[in-house]
C-alpha cells in the first residue's frame, strides 16, 4: 500500500487536451458529455472524446464546421482541426482529410 506522500509524489491530475492536438481525426468517434468548472468557479459541460485513457475536447464549433462539411461531402471519414488564438478568441477550423 503506497503512503499519501507517494501518492501525490506520483500524482498527475487528468487534463483535458483539445481535438486540435490530434493529427487526424475518424467521424465515428463517440463523444460524451464531461463537466467543468471555469476559471470563476462556473460549472459548464463540455463534448468530449477518449482515446487511449486521454481524453480530448470537442468546441461546439468543432461540430458545427463538421456539420456543414459532411453536408458538401457525406462519405467524408477524416478531419483535422486547426487551432488558433487562445481563450475566447480561439478559432477553429476544420479540414477534410
Amino acid at each position: 500500500m503506497a503512503t499519501i506522500k507517494e501518492t501525490a509524489q506520483a500524482y498527475e491530475p487528468q487534463l483535458t487536451k483539445n481535438i486540435a492536438d490530434l493529427d487526424e481525426v475518424t467521424v465515428d468517434l463517440e463523444l460524451q458529455d464531461g463537466e467543468g468548472t471555469d476559471d470563476e468557479g462556473k460549472p459548464f459541460t463540455y463534448k468530449f472524446t477518449e482515446l487511449n485513457n486521454e481524453r480530448y475536447r470537442v468546441p461546439g464549433s468543432v461540430i458545427g464546421q463538421l456539420k456543414t462539411q459532411l453536408e458538401a461531402n457525406p462519405n467524408l471519414n477524416k478531419f483535422k482541426v486547426k487551432k488558433e488564438g487562445s481563450g475566447l478568441n480561439t478559432r477553429y477550423t476544420v479540414i477534410p482529410l
